[in-house]
């Protein structure tokens, strides 16, 4: 009984004092399992975001960057020269008294009237002028009646002078009256005629073919050569842009480059060319005149606003966005693939800003594979993967 009671004191305290220490070897084996966990987290946080595990053998590589590239080729781009201006007439008539004028009693055509050459625009009374015609015409007549006496006595003298009758110098005198008469006829049919023209530019008329742009005369006006302009017309109904453009742009014009014309107010655009380059400068704007012509249509009226586009000239180079394009104070450059995919700087040098792109003058022959876009994150010698451009 004794030996019973004393093993099962021992055993007791044994698992009594045996649980604490079982508690603290858990307690050390969770701290070390954290422990571990910590670092474990600690070496992924600290790993590169770029790299990828090491080959077998090798050391870590940077993941490769994906770039879009694009073979540019060449295009034809043209130059374009852009402008404001007026419209008026290519060669413009004021039309007016040619004559010693009058009083207007009828006016034949209206603005936007055409016309033809030597029309009758307007008619000036000519009732005085017509008489004194009247006269002159009488005047030729009774100059060729004393003509066709002097001839008859000339004639009859002439048969008598051979029996003695008359002698010659009576011929002579009879020759020279029939000479007088005929001079008279001659002065009298040129007065007819004088009169005449000036009977006739007594009407005012078209100078040459064209559109009445303007009229200024009414039935009734008294007109002279002093009263100005009273129609004006353009010549065969050309018309033209005048522009004007800065100092640069005119250098770059040539006359017969093709143009667009589009009024104010209208969607109409109209084709014409540049007939003429201003020769000079205007030294205080800095400006010069280029002058379009343009076939006729309603749209077009002289005196209105209008824009033009002009065609200066094309050149067939090399055209790359914007996006592809870089710079530093080393100057313009982008980044083209080698055969191994490796980023290779190109310096370029660019031209001119459109729509299209930047133009490449050269640097460039459009046969490389150029970075189209991400250019900005790249360093020379960078192994990329390319992606090609779908056009």
């Amino acid at each position: 009984m004794n030996y019973e009671a004393g093993m099962l004191d021992r055993q007791e305290r044994l698992g009594y004092e045996g649980a604490p220490a079982r508690g603290r070897r858990w307690l050390w084996v969770g701290l070390g399992a954290f422990a571990l966990i910590v670092i474990a987290a600690f070496v992924v946080m600290k790993r590169p975001s770029g790299s990828v595990p090491a080959a077998k053998g090798g050391k870590p590589q940077a993941q490769m960057q994906t770039v879009t590239v694009s073979q540019p080729g060449q295009q034809t781009i043209s130059t374009i020269v852009t402008g404001n201006g007026s419209l008026a007439a290519k060669r413009e008539m004021p039309v007016g008294v040619a004559g010693e004028g009058g009083l207007v009693t009828r006016v034949l055509v209206d603005a936007g009237s055409w016309v033809q050459k030597g029309q009758v625009l307007a008619v000036v009374d000519r009732s005085v002028q017509a008489q004194t015609a009247e006269s002159l015409a009488a005047q030729i007549r009774v100059a060729e009646a004393d003509a066709k006496l002097a001839q008859a006595n000339l004639e009859r003298a002439q048969k008598l002078v051979g029996n003695g009758f008359i002698s010659r110098a009576d011929i002579d005198q009879r020759i020279a009256t029939r000479d007088q008469a005929l001079a008279r006829v001659r002065v009298a049919k040129a007065q007819l005629a004088e009169t005449q023209a000036r009977n006739r530019r007594l009407d005012i008329r078209a100078p040459e073919a064209g559109l009445v742009l303007a009229r200024q005369i009414e039935p009734g006006q008294i007109v002279s050569s002093g009263s100005g302009t009273l129609f004006r017309m353009a010549m065969d109904g050309q018309l033209e842009l005048r522009t004007q453009l800065a100092e640069s742009d005119i250098q770059k014009l040539h006359v017969g480059a093709p143009a667009e014309v589009t009024p104010v107010g209208t969607q109409l655009s109209f084709k014409g060319q540049v007939w003429q380059v201003s020769p000079v400068i205007d030294p205080t704007t800095r400006l010069g005149i280029a002058r379009i012509a343009l076939p006729y249509n309603p749209a077009l009226r002289p005196g209105g606003f209008a824009s033009a586009r002009i065609v200066a000239g094309s050149l067939t180079t090399v055209v790359l966005p914007q996006s592809a394009v870089q710079s530093d104070q080393q100057g313009s450059y982008v980044f083209i693939l080698n055969e191994n995919n490796e980023a290779v700087r190109r310096d370029v040098k660019t031209g001119d800003v459109s729509d299209q792109g930047v133009r490449i003058t050269s640097g460039l022959t459009g046969n490389e594979r150029v970075v189209m876009t991400a250019g900005a994150f790249l360093n020379p010698g960078q192994k990329v993967i390319p992606q090609l451009l779908k056009k």
